[in-house]
């Protein structure tokens, strides 16, 4: 029988399945959050209050994070190149 007919054999099995949703949902939940955290860490050491605010209501798995920490901020700079 189709699953269109009735049958939920398909989703019988576990969430975890080797290509299911909790192998990506979760492997995801924790980058977004670690890149969403470190970016709204900089955004309120900086005092950019708009920045904060986009980062705590746009989700972009942590694509605009990476951007803003990359061009804006440039956390990822040599310390020596900082100084000059």
């Amino acid at each position: 029988m189709p699953w269109y007919l009735g049958n939920s054999r398909p989703f019988a099995y576990s969430w975890m399945g080797s290509w299911g949703m909790g192998t990506w949902i979760i492997p995801l939940a924790v980058w977004s959050v670690f890149w969403t955290g470190f970016a709204l860490w900089h955004a309120a050491k900086r005092d950019e209050k708009w920045w904060f605010i986009f980062f705590l209501l746009v989700h972009t798995a942590g694509i605009a994070e990476i951007l803003y920490l990359l061009f804006v901020v440039k956390a990822f700079k040599d310390k020596k190149s900082r100084r000059r």
